[in-house]
């Protein structure tokens, strides 16, 4: 290909519209096309490549650096009329991703999908919570029997 017609070619490939959300153990990704074609998609340790055609039949191209090593043969794609969803095993599930990209550059392209996204590392202190209470609610059980609440509509409300 001569350096015009590559020069061409990269002028009418665009960013496929990006959203994705970060879990424990894997990152999503989801990238959204409505009936997309040729889809090809690349996952390296440190990179994502997505392309594909979309109906109109612009080439979508995208190239991410990824915030953090992923396990390539861990991770699928799944296809779907309106879009291309994928999940990359993260190789340090204990930590949490600010950002898929390796920069901090915000892309025009790229937005966080809020509709999934959890703070993980809340989810499991809510969860020790949980259990601590729990705990305490077995403990009050052991201790008897309640104290009997009979004797509390005998007095008055401005003395207590």
């Amino acid at each position: 290909m001569t350096n015009y017609a590559l020069l061409n070619f990269h002028l009418f490939r665009q960013p496929a519209k990006t959203q994705w959300y970060d879990r424990k153990n894997y990152v999503f990704v989801e990238f959204c096309v409505e009936d997309s074609k040729n889809v090809d998609i690349k996952i390296e340790k440190f990179k994502l490549i997505f392309s594909c055609k979309s109906a109109d039949n612009t080439e979508l191209y995208n190239n991410i650096e990824l915030y953090s090593k992923v396990d390539p043969n861990d991770s699928r794609h799944k296809r779907s009329d309106r879009s291309v969803t994928l999940f990359m095993r993260k190789i340090d599930g204990k930590k949490a991703w600010p950002r898929l990209t390796k920069d901090k550059t915000k892309y025009a392209w790229l937005t966080v999908d809020f509709d999934n996204w959890r703070d993980w590392h809340d989810d499991d202190e809510q969860m020790v919570d949980l259990e601590h209470y729990a705990n305490m609610l077995k403990e009050l059980k052991n201790t008897g029997p309640p104290p009997a609440m009979d004797d509390l509509d005998d007095e008055p409300l401005d003395s207590v």
